[in-house]
């Protein structure tokens, strides 16, 4: 009660909430998450007027400004092209329009980097949202598996639950996008010696609650990362290696009854490994147009032919699945079928800002990592006890990490989840905030 009666007592009341709502307004649909963004970046500049333009900004920043302005030119000069040789389809000033859109993410990273940087916001209003909408959304997963409908009456969709999201099939990569701060939220409210002893109980129960969801959802991909991401933080953190063993044997045991439950699962699971195992024989016989190539390899191909295009300043974003059809080099010996984007961050960047914006992110991203996760955190002893910024810096890694499929980088959950994660992070290495103090 102390907490939230702070909370609202607090002039910065209606940031906090702002920031309190974002992991609820994913669950609630692109629309409502626009909203939040809109008003979280109207409220910052209304409140701090210029200030938010006066914080430093380095090298890194202007990498990032430069990727966002080559997407608008890369916009103009394809909607000038396209136009002069009348593809009707494509719509005067389309690109240009959805380049300007993609502008209100460059504004939540200024506007986040502000905040924290400034201390005008407190984070563990995020990090509890984060643990209630992800219990919500995994235990509606589990629910929907067992009743065949969830507390919404959505149904499945195929062998696939989606929960809250509808035939959105994406509850599997929401709760593990956002149920690792849970993780880091719990110890705050249970610091007292006498009730240490319930973490040992609370947090296995969580992480096998979490886990089923991901697994019920039938998203592979996923729980790849979502153990991926676990793993990372228990090797890095000291007083969490000891947990590694355990964390090993309750996936093997939870993976296994859940498989052994459910023979549609079981399949699931069974076909991706066949895929991965089929696609890494096929990479390595380098042979990309096999009849029995997985659909990411033939996705994969369908990129390279499409990025010939545009190589240079690519295609505009939004706009692969149109040059995809268009393409003027298509493989003959072989169908390949287009889809609304590669499948992958950086062939989906390549295609539509070429290898320019391809070369800013990259560089972008890795300067992050070179700044959060080694000069801050490795070399930084204070900043490996602020636990604020861990799941930051680890879920960052695992978001960007190259070979992984995932979805459109363009779209707004992933843009918005990206540079809100990239902004807090970012905001986070240039002022070391102690979590302890502010709680």
């Amino acid at each position: 009660m102390y907490l939230f009666s702070k909370f609202f007592n607090s002039k910065q009341n209606y940031l906090n909430l702002l920031i309190f709502l974002i992991p609820i307004s994913f669950v609630a649909g692109n629309m409502i998450i626009n909203i939040n963004l809109i008003l979280l970046i109207i409220s910052t500049l209304i409140l701090f007027n210029k200030d938010v333009f006066r914080i430093k900004f380095y090298l890194l920043d202007k990498l990032i400004f430069s990727f966002f302005f080559l997407i608008l030119l890369t916009g103009i000069i394809n909607d000038y092209y396209f136009y002069s040789i009348q593809l009707a389809w494509k719509g005067y000033f389309a690109t240009v329009i959805k380049s300007l859109f993609f502008f209100k993410y460059l504004l939540i990273y200024i506007v986040l980097r502000f905040l924290i940087e400034r201390d005008k916001i407190n984070l563990k209003y995020f990090y509890i949202s984060c643990a209630f909408a992800s219990l919500f959304v995994s235990l509606d997963v589990i629910y929907q598996f067992f009743n065949g409908r969830d507390i919404f009456g959505f149904e499945s969709v195929k062998s696939k639950l989606g929960g809250p999201f509808g035939d959105e099939l994406i509850a599997g990569g929401y709760i593990q996008r956002f149920s690792i701060f849970t993780f880091f939220l719990i110890p705050f409210f249970f610091n007292s010696k006498n009730t240490k002893k319930y973490l040992t109980y609370l947090i296995p129960i969580l992480f096998i609650i979490f886990l089923t969801g991901i697994i019920f959802s039938g998203n592979r991909m996923p729980l790849i990362l979502y153990l991926f991401s676990i793993f990372l933080i228990i090797i890095f953190q000291k007083q969490t290696r000891k947990f590694l063993i355990p964390f090993i044997f309750i996936f093997i045991l939870t993976f296994f009854l859940i498989t052994n439950f459910s023979s549609k699962i079981k399949d699931q699971f069974g076909s991706f490994v066949f895929q991965i195992s089929e696609m890494t024989v096929l990479i390595i016989e380098k042979d990309f147009t096999s009849k029995r190539s997985p659909p990411y390899l033939k996705e994969f191909v369908t990129f390279y032919d499409t990025w010939l295009m545009h190589k240079y300043i690519g295609g505009g974003i939004k706009n692969f699945r149109y040059y995809c059809h268009e393409r003027s080099n298509i493989r003959k010996d072989t169908k390949f079928i287009c889809n609304m984007h590669p499948h992958n961050y950086y062939l989906e960047i390549l295609t539509e800002t070429g290898l320019i914006g391809f070369l800013l992110i990259s560089v972008s991203f890795i300067l992050m990592l070179y700044n959060t996760l080694y000069i801050k955190y490795f070399t930084n002893s204070k900043l490996k006890d602020n636990k604020i910024i861990i799941p930051f810096i680890f879920l960052f890694f695992v978001e960007i990490f190259p070979i992984k499929s995932t979805g459109s980088f363009f779209t707004t959950g992933n843009a918005t989840y990206l540079f809100i994660i990239i902004g807090i992070l970012i905001g986070l290495s240039r002022k070391d905030i102690s979590f302890e103090k502010k709680s």
